[in-house]
């Protein structure tokens, strides 16, 4: 049987190619406090520990307009939520120190906004590789669609969906 080797014209690969370098670089998880938060939160940090690939941690606070118009504190709240947010962040990750030979790289970052403007906003910026959420947990999302169909229909990076 004659078979022909491969040219770089007909897919051989690029001459820049290396084994185990080709992963992510940056993976974007929404986090909002829920519990499939958390989850798609546990997902995203053992495939960037596993990638050894950045970590970006998103919350995206809320801009609760009904709120400010009776004078509650609205930013008050979502920054404190933030903050709950990024000190069980550090304690897990207190906790799973030493566990793996290295450590894994994480930032936290908050934007203002809906959760989808929010997270589109942070994967541009931080030219994300891949996008993780956790499935919505609110029954009107099945008629308006969730942040995580949102993202998918978007097209603009791998989005992992974690039930």
């Amino acid at each position: 049987m004659n078979q022909e080797q491969p040219t770089p014209e007909h897919g051989s690969l690029p001459t820049g190619f290396e084994r185990g370098t080709d992963g992510p670089k940056v993976i974007v998880v929404g986090v909002d406090g829920s519990e499939s938060s958390w989850r798609a939160a546990a997902y995203a940090a053992g495939l960037a520990r596993r990638q050894n690939a950045m970590l970006a941690i998103v919350y995206v606070q809320p801009v609760l307009v009904g709120g400010a118009a009776f004078g509650a504190p609205v930013a008050e709240v979502t920054e404190e939520v933030a903050e709950e947010l990024l000190a069980e962040i550090r304690a897990t990750t207190e906790r799973l120190r030493g566990l793996y030979p290295h450590a894994m790289r994480w930032e936290f970052h908050t934007f203002r906004g809906d959760p989808y403007s929010g997270l589109v906003q942070a994967a541009d910026d931080l030219k994300a590789d891949a996008v993780v959420v956790g499935a919505s947990e609110q029954a009107g999302h099945r008629i308006v669609g969730s942040v995580a169909v949102r993202l998918v229909k978007a097209g603009r990076w791998p989005v992992t969906v974690v039930p």
